[in-house]
């Protein structure tokens, strides 16, 4: 075994100074501290996502549909 040094980038591992023909296994390890610093940096790049809960209001569905339902024959 060998330990090769290199980066991520756009969520690929690309080693730097390293020529592997092709179909070669690798093995990616990663430190405690990289690990956690990339997880925070992810955290605080992703856009935050505004969930708007609505309740439904039960006199709005009678009054939006005609009693005799959608595309009443007798209009």
């Amino acid at each position: 075994m060998r330990a090769y040094k290199g980066i991520v980038e756009s969520g690929v591992v690309v080693l730097i100074g390293a020529r592997l023909p092709e179909g070669t296994v690798v093995t990616v390890t990663v430190g405690e501290a990289e690990l956690l610093r990339a997880r925070i940096t992810s955290v605080l790049k992703r856009p935050r996502k505004v969930r708007v809960r609505l309740k439904p209001v039960p006199g709005l569905v009678a009054q939006a549909v005609p009693a005799g339902g959608v595309g009443d024959a007798g209009e």
